[in-house]
């Protein structure tokens, strides 16, 4: 085995899919789009872009055309390859851990995650009797991890001041003969950002679907450990070595129960949780309490059944767990392969799910 591919295959099971497009030829132009009507130009810290009017130069990015969102105290920054929420700044104070509009990132941060969130075992899937295989993008473990669009760039159908609409389709390819048009909203309101995914079958039969967001939010002093969370799930996936779900148990007695307000400390997570509690407006809602900083919430509509927690324990460009992403998930990881949380969408027929956070 050469170095080349020692490396490779050892490389961190989020970080393997992005070095390998940032040593590849993704280009995309992008410019900085300002929505109309056009607000300041701003620089923020920590990887915040600069912002530039429709009038100015074009210039390209990694993460292709970069759309900025003002509202009140809050500014975000939207992305246009794999319609990625970059930036959510409060007060001037950046809530996620991101990076740099000109580097690729690690981790899969703020992607939009479709058809599939996760991992399809050995890359292969069997629906309505016919076996399918998409390419293994995670060699270490053999599977197909986080679906097909991850570093394609999503197209603009409306940009205001506090908004922008992206929409993608994803044709029909040899291992997903499946042929849907995604269309994501981002927009602020007087609380956070919220986003909400449109899933539409255009093709002539069914399709087998599933989505995530991978947001962090980041550790507003120190890392992770300092941190409480709250998350009201009360099972979780029982993993093999390649991190395919095994079962399910409850967290009731385990490291993993966070019902109520627990401190994170050095628990270390890439698990996924379901039965999650809902309030009476059918929200799932997970509390992150940041010393130092504004607590944040995420919440999800009942269209995303599951969570994913990963504490970034080894990343390749920033501090270990200086930042944590719950994922706000559709289906079970291998659902493809066991049905679990699967949405299968009927020809002409559409998906939308919606989840927000917001500072508390």
């Amino acid at each position: 085995m050469s170095d080349e591919t020692q490396r490779w295959t050892t490389m961190s099971r989020r970080g393997a899919l992005g070095a390998a497009v940032a040593a590849g030829a993704m280009t995309a132009m992008a410019g900085i789009a300002k929505a109309d009507p056009a607000g300041t130009t701003a620089t923020g810290d920590g990887g915040t872009p600069e912002t530039e009017g429709h009038g100015g130069n074009r210039r390209q990015t990694a993460v292709g055309r970069l759309y900025e969102l003002r509202r009140g105290n809050q500014r975000a920054v939207v992305a246009g390859v794999s319609a990625t929420l970059l930036n959510w700044q409060v007060d001037g104070k950046e809530m996620l851990l991101t990076h740099s509009p000109d580097v690729v990132g690690e981790g899969y941060q703020g992607k939009t995650i479709v058809p599939w969130p996760n991992r399809i075992e050995g890359g292969k899937y069997t629906f309505e009797g016919e076996e399918y295989q998409v390419p293994i993008n995670e060699p270490d473990r053999g599977t197909a991890l986080h679906g097909l669009l991850s570093f394609v760039e999503w197209q603009p159908v409306r940009h205001r001041k506090d908004s922008v609409v992206l929409e993608a389709q994803q044709h029909p390819n040899y291992g997903y003969p499946f042929h849907l048009v995604f269309r994501i909203e981002f927009s602020l309101d007087r609380n956070g950002v919220r986003s909400t995914l449109t899933a539409r079958n255009v093709g002539s039969g069914p399709a087998p679907f599933g989505t995530a967001n991978h947001t962090y939010i980041a550790a507003a002093a120190g890392t992770i450990d300092t941190m409480d969370l709250r998350l009201g799930a009360s099972t979780y996936y029982l993993v093999d070595d390649n991190l395919i779900p095994t079962g399910t148990a409850p967290v009731e007695g385990t490291e993993y129960d966070f019902r109520e307000r627990t401190p994170i400390g050095a628990t270390v997570m890439d698990t996924a949780f379901g039965d999650l509690a809902r309030d009476r407006d059918g929200l799932a809602v997970v509390g992150f309490t940041r010393p130092g900083g504004r607590d944040v919430e995420l919440w999800l509509d009942s269209s995303y059944g599951y969570l994913q927690v990963y504490t970034d324990d080894d990343p390749q460009g920033h501090e270990p767990r200086s930042g944590l992403t719950v994922e706000p998930v559709s289906c079970a990881p291998n659902s493809f392969n066991t049905g679990d949380g699967l949405t299968v969408i009927a020809a002409g027929d559409e998906w939308k799910g919606t989840w927000g956070l917001r500072v508390r």
